[in-house]
């Protein structure tokens, strides 16, 4: 049991979300290429080329604190995805399609700020500073990212399911 300390579960935590940010990568791709609504597939781009950094960012933290940068399977993300993947088969064409993807980014997004979040305040814990500053520039990306999803489904994605139904 010594070696399960907060250190180790950052390590661990780091490896999870690292996983997930790559799936995402490859995933964001495909939702962009099924969503209906052009604001929609300009969300998914712009956030597949933020994650692109993001996915840097990580690397830069594993460099801290001396490990090699690699994932671990993220069951979360795995979940998350599915569900999406079975949104665009069986609401295809359907006027709710985009509703239903736009929900899937933000469970991820509610994900991504909650296990960034997380790992923010372990790395303030473990006096990983420069962590701290990588890990939080994600958090505010995140943040952003989940705000920007909210008024494109409130403006746009929503309305759009409901004036077709």
């Amino acid at each position: 049991m010594a070696d399960k300390t907060l250190e180790t579960l950052f390590h661990e935590t780091l490896k999870d979300v690292y996983y997930a940010e790559k799936k995402l990568t490859t995933n964001l791709r495909k939702m962009a290429r099924a969503a209906q609504s052009p604001d929609l597939k300009a969300a998914f781009e712009a956030h597949e080329e933020e994650t692109q950094t993001q996915v840097e960012r990580l690397t830069q933290v594993f460099e801290v604190i001396g490990k090699r940068p690699r994932g671990k399977t993220c069951d979360a993300i795995e979940g998350i995805i599915s569900e999406a993947q079975e949104i665009m088969e069986e609401f295809k064409g359907s006027p709710a399609h985009d509703a239903g993807l736009l929900a899937a980014a933000q469970a991820v997004e509610h994900y991504e700020i909650s296990r960034y979040g997380t790992l923010k305040a372990w790395a303030t814990q473990l006096g990983l500073d420069e962590a701290v500053t990588l890990l939080d520039a994600t958090l505010q990306e995140e943040t952003a990212a989940d705000e920007k999803l909210s008024a494109l489904a409130e403006n746009v994605v929503n309305a759009a399911a409901e004036k077709a139904a």
